[in-house]
């Protein structure tokens, strides 16, 4: 019977945010993954002209986007984790530094594909590249989407009549999927050889 009541008295598991927000990341997972297999399909059919093109791209550059992304899903994080302890101020800085980190990472990437492009790098002239831009420029998208998202947590945490955490949750949800979308874009850009 202390089991019964232990039960009951445990607070029920729930995944966190709206379960649309889940659909959405399994659909957008769904549709990277055929833009990401039709890519190395055709990095298979012409090996050394995709190494020869990804061998332009800068390291370091992928590498402090990434640091830059994976610093915001923490702070996007530690966002939700006050939220969830009622201590707004916090939750309030981690979502502007999850914004501004999103920032730095947009204006990284655009100085990125500017180089590209003045290397003589353009959408139409080398097939690596056109993925590369494709690519990238379809997880900006989803960046800029993000930055609702971010928007949406802020106006929920500015006033305590319309806070709530599952819209909270399932923002940050959004952010996380960005964040791990890059990762993958990362690996098969810029380190896959």
């Amino acid at each position: 019977m202390s089991t019964t009541t232990e039960k009951r008295s445990e607070p029920a598991r729930s995944v966190p945010g709206q379960p649309d927000m889940w659909f959405f990341v399994l659909f957008e997972t769904l549709v990277f993954t055929s833009y990401l297999a039709v890519y190395l399909f055709n990095r298979t059919q012409h090996p050394e002209q995709f190494l020869r093109a990804q061998s332009h791209l800068s390291l370091s550059a992928g590498v402090f986007n990434t640091i830059v992304l994976l610093t915001s899903s923490w702070a996007v994080a530690r966002c939700v984790q006050s939220a969830r302890a009622g201590a707004w101020a916090a939750a309030m800085r981690h979502a502007t530094l999850t914004g501004l980190l999103g920032v730095v990472f947009l204006v990284s990437k655009i100085l990125e594909w500017v180089r590209a492009a003045r290397q003589g790098y353009g959408f139409t002239n080398d097939e690596f590249f056109s993925y590369y831009y494709f690519l990238t420029a379809i997880h900006a998208l989803h960046l800029l989407i993000g930055f609702v998202a971010v928007g949406v947590i802020v106006y929920q945490l500015r006033s305590p009549a319309r806070r709530s955490l599952r819209l909270i949750e399932t923002a940050a949800t959004y952010w996380h999927t960005v964040d791990y979308l890059w990762i993958v874009i990362f690996a098969l850009l810029y380190i896959v050889r």
